[in-house]
C-alpha cells in the first residue's frame, strides 16, 4: 500500500493494533480459535504485598479493581467445564499475590478434589508464610502431593536485580519461602524474567546455580519448571501478526496460549465474574469474553503488542 494504510473495509487511517481485523499494512489479522482448552485460569484479585516496578496488573496493597474470586464463583466455573465438555486438566491462579485471598486455600482444595492439578503463582512471601496459610498447604500437600505446584516469582538469580524490580529485601524473603517449600516437599517451579539482557543460557546457568546452592529440586534447563518470560513493555514497536505469519514463522495457532486456555476474573463493582481470552490482557476491554465459558469459546483476533511479543514470537505461554 502507499504511505497511507487504510482500513479494508472503510476508508479510515488506521494505524498498528487499531482495528481488529485489518492490520496497519492492510492484511487480515490472525486470529486463533480456542480448540483445546486445558488450563482454566482464574484472577484471585489484584491486591498484593507488594509493587513491583513493571507489574503488567499494576497490583499493589492498594490496588483492588480485581477483587478476590470466591470458591462459590470458582466452583461454578468448575461446574461449567463440565458441561461444556472441556478437556481440561490444570486449573491455575494469578493475581495480585494468590495468598492475599482469604479464601485461597478452600478455593484450591475445590479444585484439587475435583481431580484437576492446580498451579498457583506466587511470590512465595509473607502472605504465602503466614501460619494459617502454611497449616492449609501442608494439609493439602499431605492430601493431593504433587497435584499442587507452586511457581515462585523469581526475577532474576541476582539479588540485587530482583530487588530493583521488587524492592529491597524482597529477594532474601522469597527464598526463605522457597527454602519453606523445599524442606516441606512442594513441587516448586521458578518464573523469571528475560529484561535484564542476559542470553537463554546464561539466565538458566545462574539459575541452575542457585539451585544447586539450595537444594531446590528444579530443572532450570526445562522450559516448563523454570519459565523465562519475555518483557512486556507496550511501547516498543512490534509487529502486527497476519495470517501470512503462521507460514512465515513454522507456527500454528494452536501453539498459542490463547488456543489452550481461558482466565476469570471479578471485577470492582461487577456482580458476576468475566472470562478473558488472555491472562497478560485484563484491563483490555476487547479481549473480555462474557461472563460463561460458552461466550468464551469465540476465536481471539490477535490485536494487541503481547500477542506478538509474548506469545507468537516469544514463545511463552503461562501454563506449565
Amino acid at each position: 500500500m502507499n504511505d497511507q494504510n487504510f482500513d479494508k473495509l472503510g476508508a479510515t487511517p488506521v494505524g498498528k493494533f487499531e482495528n481488529p481485523n485489518v492490520t496497519a499494512k492492510g492484511d487480515m489479522r490472525a486470529s486463533v480459535p480456542l480448540n483445546n482448552p486445558t488450563t482454566l485460569w482464574f484472577n484471585t484479585g489484584t491486591l498484593c504485598n507488594i509493587e513491583c516496578l513493571n507489574c503488567y496488573i499494576e497490583s499493589s496493597p492498594k490496588n483492588d479493581s480485581l477483587v478476590y474470586i470466591t470458591t462459590s464463583e470458582v466452583g461454578g466455573y468448575l461446574d461449567q467445564i463440565v458441561d461444556r465438555k472441556w478437556p481440561t486438566t490444570e486449573i491455575a491462579f494469578t493475581g495480585g499475590e494468590p495468598f492475599m485471598n482469604p479464601q485461597m486455600i478452600d478455593i484450591t482444595r475445590l479444585c484439587l478434589e475435583r481431580g484437576y492439578d492446580v498451579l498457583i503463582l506466587t511470590n512465595a512471601m509473607r502472605p504465602m508464610m503466614r501460619k494459617s496459610v502454611q497449616s492449609g498447604l501442608l494439609a493439602l500437600r499431605d492430601a493431593f502431593g504433587d497435584k499442587l505446584t507452586l511457581r515462585i516469582s523469581l526475577d532474576h538469580f541476582n539479588a540485587d536485580l530482583h530487588d530493583a524490580e521488587r524492592g529491597k529485601g524482597s529477594y532474601d524473603v522469597t527464598l526463605a519461602g522457597m527454602k519453606w517449600l523445599r524442606d516441606n516437599d512442594f513441587q516448586m517451579h521458578v518464573a523469571g524474567r528475560s529484561a535484564f539482557g542476559d542470553s537463554d543460557a546464561t539466565s538458566r546457568a545462574g539459575y541452575a546455580e542457585l539451585f544447586s546452592q539450595h537444594d531446590f529440586k528444579i530443572d532450570a534447563n526445562n522450559p516448563a519448571t523454570t519459565v523465562l518470560f519475555p518483557e512486556m513493555d507496550e511501547t516498543v514497536d512490534v509487529p502486527e501478526i497476519t495470517n501470512a505469519c503462521w507460514t512465515i514463522l513454522d507456527k500454528s495457532p494452536n501453539d498459542v496460549m490463547c488456543s489452550s486456555s481461558r482466565m476469570v476474573v471479578k471485577r470492582k463493582g461487577a456482580k458476576k465474574p468475566a472470562v478473558l481470552a488472555c491472562t497478560l490482557l485484563p484491563n483490555t476491554p476487547e479481549f473480555e469474553l462474557g461472563e460463561t465459558l460458552e461466550q468464551a469459546e469465540r476465536p481471539v483476533k490477535l490485536n494487541h503488542p503481547h500477542c506478538a511479543k509474548f506469545c507468537v514470537l516469544g514463545g511463552a505461554s503461562c501454563s506449565a
